[in-house]
């Protein structure tokens, strides 16, 4: 049976949404995880984003939506949450949400550092783990690569003093790719993140091989292009053969091709609502494609 996201929930009104978590509680199916090469850690492999998403100031109906979507995605499983002071109010919500769900020791807290300036980097971090009121991240991230050697220098400080538990650095820009591959050849580094998705898959030639020579976990984001490609697709027929994988949604075939990847440690797809972050995570289970099926799914997509 096919099912878009809009169908996915038929006509159950969204104040219930709420209910379909348990039942991916029940399953008793924990998501897959995959290993962070530099620790042995593993790390359920769907996230959760924070761009726009959270973005949502100081409206209480909107927080409270947030804190819903965060509290199901724990529920189901989730562990990362991903943000950036690049993100608005972002990171003020997720604080705010994990007050209010009582997650804040469950979180695998990623953020990152975006400012210039490499000498104000420790404020704007100081600032950063205030907002989300915990002791300390699990990873922080130079932000698309600014004054990235200022700020490695810092995060990699912090490691050494036992303040930070992982190092990383990430662009969502194609044309800064061969600036990233000279990065993660010449520095240790913990995690990378990029852009990756079933359209955009330039990172397949040269930077996903790269990180798992290096043994550098790999976050993808925009695993939908911020929506565009399930948006492109939804009302096109999913292929018959989609079940083999336990897709029943392009939302849930678009994922699992992601995490696919062996090079992949997790994706982090942003939501707004409580039936969608349950279908992302729902994406986290077994089966997931094989290398022939993923390239069945590429050439599908092709011919749409």
């Amino acid at each position: 049976m096919q099912l878009n996201r809009r169908q996915l929930v038929g006509s159950i009104a969204i104040g219930s949404l709420s209910a379909l978590v348990p039942k991916f509680v029940r399953a008793q199916v924990a998501p897959l995880t995959r290993t962070i090469p530099s620790s042995g850690q593993a790390l359920p492999i769907v996230g959760l984003g924070s761009w726009i998403t959270f973005n949502v100031g100081d409206d209480p109906v909107a927080r409270h939506s947030s804190a819903e979507v965060m509290r199901a995605f724990f529920d189901c499983g989730g562990r990362m949450i991903d943000s950036s002071p690049m993100y608005g109010s972002a990171q003020e919500v997720i604080g705010y949400c994990l007050r209010k769900t009582g997650n804040a020791a469950n979180v695998f807290a990623t953020d990152k550092v975006w400012i210039a300036n490499g000498d104000e980097g420790p404020e704007q971090i100081e600032r950063t783990r205030a907002l989300w009121g915990i002791d300390r991240f699990d990873l922080l991230q130079v932000h698309n690569l600014v004054a990235w050697e200022a700020h490695l220098d810092t995060l990699k400080a912090m490691k050494d003093e036992g303040k930070l538990r992982y190092v990383g650095i990430t662009t969502s820009h194609g044309r800064r790719h061969d600036e990233l591959e000279d990065i993660m050849r010449k520095h240790e580094l913990d995690f990378v993140q990029l852009t990756y998705n079933i359209a955009d898959r330039q990172v397949e030639d040269r930077l996903l091989p790269l990180a798992q020579e290096k043994g550098v976990a790999v976050i993808a984001n925009r695993p939908f292009r911020r929506k565009e490609l399930i948006h492109r697709f939804e009302e096109e027929k999913l292929p018959d053969w989609a079940g083999e994988i336990g897709a029943a949604s392009w939302a849930q075939f678009l994922l699992k091709f992601v995490i696919a990847h062996p090079a992949v440690t997790c994706a982090i797809p942003a939501t707004t609502r409580v039936d969608h972050v349950c279908e992302n995570l729902e994406s986290a289970r077994a089966p997931l494609p094989d290398e022939e099926m993923r390239q069945r799914m590429v050439a599908y997509i092709r011919e749409l």
